[in-house]
């Protein structure tokens, strides 16, 4: 008669286990992807660069004297003439030290010419026999060093002369003004930018190039044709351009090598913003792929590749040579025939079941292992 509430008991503790033990995984859903079939192509593509018009000489000026700046007589933006008065040096004490040369020239020529009629009259004495020879050469001696003194005072009184006129900032050539560096009333030291200007004449279109495509800026600007200037803002044609000089060390903070193009005698207006195009030569046998369809991880590209026979997906890493528009250019890693995922590469995992895409109002394929990939363009 204890053998029911046993057999209860029993029951009951089944029904506890049960409801205790975890439940069974949900299956991983089986996710829709659009594919690509990889087939050899030949890609070029057009490379592009954010660059600006400055002239091609550009001169920063500064006085040749240090001295307190009491005047500026140019602003930014003003086109200049050569010979132009920029600024002015206080030249007080310019003009002092110019008074004193040429007091010393003044005593220097004084005491020349009190040695060379000591030497006349010392001459004639000795030719009278009165002095000896000895008498003779020291007066001698002495008119020489006279006239060296009296040369040096001549060239120092020249040189202060052109520091009083060095107070005065000159235009060196016709050109714009494009930056001003020093205001009135500041000391500047000889040498001191005060003003920058760009000399009338060529322009150039300057860009930046990293370092990974120095190389192929470098072969592509020996062959004509290969690069052209678009001017920002101006609803206008491409200018062909050619490559004048190319940096020779990398820029130290940008790690950049500076490019120079030279548009000829098109219509340029400096500081105006333009892209420069490089045109890509023609490689054969690579494989073009939409961007969406590249992942990174770990410092690589990857993409997913498709196995027909299980419809799961894995990693496969690429070399990617360049963009052709939306399009990734690669040039390994992959073999013409296998399905690349082209959409949705961030949620995939590794061994994960996908089923092909099919557009809304198609027919199904009759099996995932014999379906036939979407090709995405």
């Amino acid at each position: 008669m204890f053998m029911k509430p046993l057999h209860a008991l029993l029951l009951a503790g089944l029904a506890v286990l049960a409801a205790c033990s975890k439940p069974e995984p949900a299956p991983a859903p089986v996710r829709a992807v659009r594919t690509l079939t990889v087939a050899p192509q030949s890609a070029g593509g057009v490379q592009e660069y954010a660059g600006e018009v400055r002239a091609r000489t550009e001169s920063r000026l500064g006085f040749r004297v240090g001295g307190k700046i009491v005047r500026r007589d140019a602003d930014l933006g003003d086109n200049v003439k050569a010979g132009q008065l920029l600024a002015q040096l206080d030249p007080q004490d310019l003009r002092l030290g110019q008074e004193a040369a040429k007091a010393a020239l003044s005593a220097a020529q004084v005491n020349h010419d009190q040695a060379a009629a000591d030497f006349k009259r010392f001459k004639e004495l000795r030719d009278q026999g009165f002095i000896s020879s000895a008498e003779l050469e020291r007066r001698e001696t002495a008119l020489k060093a006279a006239l060296a003194q009296l040369e040096q005072a001549r060239a120092q009184s020249s040189v202060q002369g052109n520091q009083a006129a060095y107070a005065s900032l000159l235009a060196d050539a016709k050109g714009v003004i494009t930056a001003v560096e020093a205001e009135p009333g500041m000391v500047v030291a000889a040498g001191t930018p005060v003003l920058r200007l760009a000399h009338d004449g060529p322009r150039d279109v300057v860009f930046a190039v990293p370092e990974d495509k120095l190389a192929l800026i470098r072969q592509l600007a020996a062959v004509p044709g290969r690069f052209s200037v678009k001017l920002w803002g101006e609803d206008s044609t491409a200018l062909p351009a050619s490559i004048r000089e190319i940096s020779a060390a990398a820029d130290p903070v940008t790690r950049t090598f500076l490019v120079k193009a030279d548009v000829g005698k098109a219509p340029v207006k400096l500081g105006q913003t333009a892209t420069v195009r490089v045109e890509l030569p023609q490689t054969a046998g690579v494989t073009k792929l939409p961007l969406t369809a590249l992942k990174e991880e770990q410092g690589r590209s990857i993409v997913w590749v498709v196995d027909r026979q299980s419809m799961t997906v894995r990693a496969q890493a690429v070399q990617v040579a360049g963009a052709d528009g939306n399009d990734a250019v690669i040039t390994g890693g992959l073999q013409p025939g296998q399905v690349v995922v082209t959409a949705g590469v961030h949620v995939l995992n590794p061994g994960q079941t996908v089923k092909f895409y099919v557009e809304p109002g198609a027919s199904a394929p009759a099996s995932a292992a014999s379906a036939t990939p979407v090709s995405v363009k």
